[in-house]
């Protein structure tokens, strides 16, 4: 009975969690943007440019038949930065830190967080390789910095809202 009597008293702060469902939807607004603005322009031979979104990169790999880089890529990039901020508001929907549901969730989060970042390096990978080919150049443009941003931004509000609870 102590301990639900505990969990009850351990809850986000309701200024909290209305700030940071707010900085959520902005990152989920950044994300959308981000996955659909194009991010970079790759131009071979002085003439001939054609430019990327996320999402037209894995249309592109889905019809060249690349299955395995489409499942990557698509898993990484949009399904589960998606999937975070969903788990994050229903975290502070919640906001009883010390529930069960709420540490088995963040306990998940915490798990396959550490994944989020395959897709920054993914696009890394991309730029390096184009980099490297003479007669090769890319521009980028503002869906990459759209796209890192919301990323930033989820990890930020995911940071805030594991800072209520002690995951062991």
């Amino acid at each position: 009975m102590q301990e639900r009597d505990e969990a009850m008293l351990a809850v986000i702060p309701h200024q909290s969690a209305r700030w940071l469902r707010w900085l959520l939807i902005l990152s989920t607004c950044l994300l959308l943007a981000g996955l659909y603005l194009p991010m970079l322009t790759l131009t071979k031979f002085l003439f001939i440019a054609n430019s990327f979104s996320v999402m037209s990169g894995i249309h592109e790999l889905l019809q060249r038949g690349h299955w395995f880089l489409f499942v990557l890529v698509g898993v990484f990039s949009v399904v589960l930065p998606v999937l975070k901020i969903l788990l994050l508001f229903l975290l502070l929907q919640l906001r009883e830190v010390n529930s069960t549901r709420y540490i088995r969730i963040l306990r998940m989060m915490h798990d396959y967080g550490r994944w989020g970042m395959l897709d920054v390096m993914v696009v890394a990978v991309m730029i390096v390789t184009v980099k490297l080919d003479v007669i090769a150049e890319i521009e980028l443009h503002a869906g990459l910095y759209l796209f890192a941003a919301a990323v930033l931004l989820i990890m930020y509000v995911t940071h805030r809202v594991a800072g209520f609870v002690q995951l062991k």
